[in-house]
């Protein structure tokens, strides 16, 4: 039976003026939330004492975190497939397909992508949150490809602390409405709730945070434009909320402005097309292994459903330089 297990740290010098919660969590590499229930429950200790998660912590300071042993998943495993890109004993990449929820939430208590690892790992209810396990990030519902799995604690916190550190390089391709002008370009903005919707994100709020989106055009169409993109933060919708708000919304995308239809003609008739959903897939995604430090790269193959939007197009060469379709899967 598993024991709890306690993490002896010793503040440093970046702890200065830095709240606990904060600062355990980027030591320990585990998620806030949870440090933040501990230090609740009296499982955090500050030279002996217990604090409040807003405490300034200095530099010297001795700091325990006691953490619980696992308590048994209330999660049915489910056999739901899933299309692996690499395994091996500390982490499992796969190409999530679009439809597919990440976690248990409100709305969504099955049928998740939780419920198909827990039954693909059977050792994996320890692993991070007890809703959560091994999740280390996560794609939206409707956003395909590159996912990336911890199947130990040590595999969760290097992960973690890589994606904090944004040491993880993340490629996404995404399908806007418009033509976007621009070669390359970069947004910078701030991402908080929207004002007057909560299950929104925006770029006009009064609590932001930082939020940075690279993008450059891999293809034009008539009317779209296919492009790549790379976040180097990571905040909740952020691809599609800063190509929203440079009036380039994804296509298919019901909630940042992309409900258009795309019209166009073939052998002369007029005819119609709606995505059945946002056109936003991970592409590739690159990081460094947790046990062996080695960098590795990962690549997911381009949806059909995705796929077929860049070749109904009369007007564009059905392999121009460059064309996402042709790109491979797996590991480098």
């Amino acid at each position: 039976m598993s024991e709890e297990t306690v993490r002896k740290l010793v503040a440093d010098a970046t702890a200065r003026n830095v709240r606990l919660d904060l600062y355990v969590s980027r030591a320990t590499g585990l998620p806030r939330s949870q440090i933040q229930r501990l230090i609740e429950a009296g499982r955090v200790l500050v030279d002996g004492r217990p604090l409040k998660s807003s405490a300034v912590i200095r530099p010297g300071q001795r700091i325990n975190v006691t953490i619980p042993p696992p308590q048994p998943s209330v999660l049915t495993p489910e056999p739901i497939p899933l299309e692996i890109l690499h395994e091996d004993q500390d982490i499992l990449v796969l190409n999530k397909p679009a439809g597919l929820v990440s976690h248990p939430a409100p709305g969504h208590p099955a049928g998740t992508l939780v419920h198909a690892l827990l039954h693909h790992c059977p050792d994996l209810p320890g692993i991070g949150a007890e809703r959560r396990p091994g999740i280390v990030h996560r794609l939206d519902k409707e956003t395909s490809g590159v996912m990336v799995v911890a199947k130990t604690d040590a595999a969760m916190a290097s992960l973690a602390g890589q994606f904090k550190g944004r040491r993880v390089k993340k490629t996404y391709l995404a399908l806007v409405h418009g033509e976007v002008k621009q070669t390359e370009g970069r947004i910078a903005t701030e991402i908080g709730r929207h004002m007057h919707d909560r299950k929104r994100m925006a770029v006009q709020t009064r609590k932001g945070r930082a939020a940075v989106t690279t993008y450059r055009v891999l293809q034009r169409l008539d009317g779209f434009t296919l492009l790549q993109v790379e976040p180097e933060t990571g905040r909740t919708h952020q691809i599609r909320v800063h190509l929203s708000a440079i009036g380039h919304p994804v296509v298919g995308d019901k909630v940042y402005g992309g409900r258009r239809e795309r019209k166009f003609e073939v052998r002369g008739a007029r005819c119609e097309v709606r995505a059945e959903r946002q056109l936003l897939h991970s592409w590739k995604l690159g990081l460094f292994h947790p046990r062996t430090n080695e960098w590795m790269e990962f690549e997911a193959p381009l949806p059909a459903d995705f796929a077929s939007w860049l070749h109904t197009e009369p007007s564009v060469d059905a392999t121009p330089p460059g064309s996402p379709p042709a790109i491979g899967a797996g590991a480098r």
